[in-house]
């Protein structure tokens, strides 16, 4: 089941679903997102032209507190099912989850396509791939900096690096019908020891090859100024570390591989041992020794049994669950849930990552659960020991004026973030609104050689729903039953009836949960079944017994009687049994 995402936006223009055999301009390039244009991660695009597609990511999105119980939001793939025989190649940017953790729930859908990512990207999808023995096997082609593909008979593809906070990542030109187009993946300027970026000579070459539109991440377009450099990150983390008296815990994303690399070299620098906490963080460590990102020195990681071996002086235990995941380490540590690690009084706990948005009180609560047990707390806003894998606004504008592109299409991120990206092209070079566009998940937009422009068409991407082992089964009159019962609780009323006269047998039970506690409030429960004798009272002794219509007059009447009483609208469930 597909659930429509409500819309942020208040659009009232005419739209149009784009439908496989709509009319289409034969010349015109399509671009359309199918996430991560009105949040924060469900990353996935494509391009068509005729009878040609190509596909950018496959992210998932974690759950928001809207959709409890969720697992994960994944992209809906309706149109491109429709016309998988279309499809050219799948082409990732980078191994975070947002970009490649939804190919496991997609591949079979879309007909397998040929994914084309880099040997990190690739081995990072293998290893979550083992979690889904039934899924389709991915097919790759590997990729890297410098190299072109072709991608059917329209498109081709020239690659470029560029610094993000995982190793590996790529940019692309898009080499289209109607012209180059940029797509850069996610960045950050890269500094050397005196505080110069570096590579700016990339981003040069870029707009001597001509650009039509870019595409340009706006997850940090309303930061000021430029990136944090790593090298101070380092310094200020192994000041830290050399003050530490005790054990360290160092919180961060299991994919910051650049980082955990640096953490790992300081810790051996100290002479502390290294514990990884965290099946993903463990695997991604893994991933990059074996190809050479990572080089630890011997018996500088130790599995995490063996940590009580040690003085907690000599230990370093590296943990995801830096944004307060309720399964993830540090979450579980601060519970007192984890099989190997308590907080001890004076252990110093590191949050090397800042926070995703709607992930505020989850770690908040964090960090209050582990201050009160003890620990020294250290976190982004106390310290420079974070620093953002998404360019900030000097960055961003530094891209546009060297790119120079004719048309600016801002990505990633919620509607303001990509309204101040394109502010930002608008001040650099000068770019009218028209040619800076503004669209939305869904939405087509038509490239042409000498202009961009906003359709009315749309396809389908609404949220689909991973639950459990269900996938796209939780729809929205699931979810509206699930915030209900968050907020107002639930009634079961259980009423027993004579088959043959339909009169009341025994004096109806009532269950409450989340609403109120009924021991303490009795005369709410007495009037509920006074209530309830008056509905099958008055119900005629010779018509047959109908327990649907029954329940529906109970569910409607204590309805409304419990919200005149309460002002809450609690769930209520009738069961008849009929004797």
């Amino acid at each position: 089941m597909i659930v429509q995402k409500p819309r942020r936006s208040n659009r009232t223009t005419a739209r149009s679903i784009a439908k496989p055999s709509a009319e289409k301009d034969k010349d015109a390039v399509r671009f359309v997102a199918l996430g991560g244009l009105e949040e924060i991660g469900r990353n996935m695009m494509f391009f068509e032209y005729r009878d040609e597609i190509i596909i950018i990511d496959v992210g998932l999105q974690f759950p928001e507190e809207e959709t409890p119980g969720i697992d994960y939001i994944i992209p809906n793939t309706t149109y491109l099912e429709s016309k998988k025989e279309n499809i050219k190649g799948i082409i990732i940017t980078h191994g975070h989850y947002d970009h490649i953790g939804a190919l496991p729930y997609v591949l079979d859908r879309i007909g397998n396509p040929l994914i084309y990512a880099t040997k990190l990207t690739k081995e990072i999808v293998l290893k979550r791939q083992e979690d889904f023995p039934n899924s389709a096997k991915p097919v790759f082609e590997a990729i890297k900096g410098g190299d072109t593909i072709r991608l059917g008979e329209h498109f081709s593809v020239t690659f470029f690096d560029v610094v993000h906070n995982i190793p590996e990542g790529v940019g692309m030109i898009i080499h289209t019908p109607v012209g180059n187009v940029v797509h850069p993946g996610e960045f950050k300027f890269d500094y050397d020891n005196d505080g110069k970026p570096r590579g700016l000579d990339t981003w040069k070459w870029v707009g001597e090859q001509g650009v039509h539109t870019l595409m340009l991440d706006s997850t940090g377009s309303e930061m000021p100024g430029y990136a944090l450099s790593e090298r101070i990150v380092e310094a200020e983390l192994e000041k830290i570390f050399k003050a530490a008296k005790g054990r360290l815990l160092v919180g961060t994303f299991a994919s910051l591989l650049d980082r955990l690399g640096e953490i790992i070299k300081i810790a051996a620098k100290l002479n502390r041992h290294v514990a990884i906490s965290g099946l993903s963080m463990k695997s991604n460590v893994e991933i990059a020794q074996r190809l050479g990102y990572l080089k630890v020195e011997k018996n500088t990681i130790i599995p995490l049994e063996e940590i009580k071996k040690y003085p907690d002086e000599k230990i370093l235990i590296l943990c995801t669950g830096a944004q307060g995941e309720p399964k993830a380490s540090l979450m579980r540590i601060a519970n007192g849930e984890h099989r190997h690690i308590q907080v001890k009084s004076g252990d110093t706990i590191v949050l090397s990552s800042s926070i995703v948005p709607g992930n505020e009180r989850s770690v908040q609560n964090l960090k209050d659960n582990l201050a009160r047990q003890g620990a020294i707390i250290y976190h982004y806003k106390m310290l420079d020991i974070h620093s953002s894998g998404h360019a900030p606004q000097e960055e961003l504008k530094t891209v546009i004026k060297l790119v120079k592109p004719r048309f600016f299409l801002p990505i990633h991120g919620y509607y303001f973030m990509r309204w101040r990206n394109a502010k930002l092209a608008q001040e650099a070079i000068g770019l009218k609104p028209e040619e800076t566009i503004l669209t939305d998940n869904g939405r087509v937009v038509e490239l042409k050689k000498q202009s961009i422009h906003l359709t009315n068409q749309e396809v389908p991407s609404y949220y689909v729903m991973v639950d459990g082992l269900g996938v796209g089964d939780v729809g929205e009159v699931v979810l509206r039953d699930r915030r209900a019962l968050a907020q107002e609780g639930m009634i079961v009323i259980i009423a027993t009836l004579g088959r043959q006269n339909g009169r009341i047998l025994k004096n109806p039970d009532i269950i409450s949960r989340g609403f109120i506690y009924l021991k303490d409030n009795q005369e709410i429960l007495e009037e509920i079944r006074r209530k309830i004798r008056g509905i099958v009272g008055r119900i005629p002794h010779y018509q047959e017994l109908d327990a649907d219509y029954v329940k529906t007059l109970i569910r409607d009447q204590i309805g409304q009687y419990v919200f005149n009483k309460t002002k809450r609208r609690p769930m209520i469930l009738p069961v008849i049994i009929e004797v």
